[in-house]
């Protein structure tokens, strides 16, 4: 099976999609916006991997979104709604919606 990761902005994120998941997953905090640097070290080892976005639902994410797409075209992006705002503040049941098509989810969250 091939590696999957998800990137997210924060550690509070990385901490809730991880009580969600019931699979290994590499997790990658940007901690916000990215200079082309740290996008470089960054991307390289997981440019052949299979990524998922998913940031928070303000202007700070959707601008780290934008970046990442362009420099990660195949990525797969996963939302969270408005209303909710920050990944740390969805409800584990909305998150484990969201991410259920491309992981295993704890049955917890069924």
């Amino acid at each position: 099976m091939d590696t999957k990761v998800i990137i997210v902005e924060g550690t509070s994120d990385r901490k809730r999609i991880k009580k969600v998941l019931d699979e290994e997953v590499e997790i990658i905090c940007t901690n916000g916006t990215l200079s082309e640097e740290k996008l470089e070290t960054l991307i390289l080892p997981i440019e052949d991997q299979d990524v998922y976005i998913l940031v928070d639902a303000d202007e700070s994410g959707e601008k780290l979104r934008k970046q990442l797409k362009r420099e990660l075209p195949n990525a797969t992006h996963l939302y969270t709604q408005k209303g909710y705002g920050q990944v740390e503040t969805t409800p584990y049941e909305y998150l484990a919606e969201v991410l259920r098509p491309y992981f295993l989810v704890k049955e917890l969250f069924f």
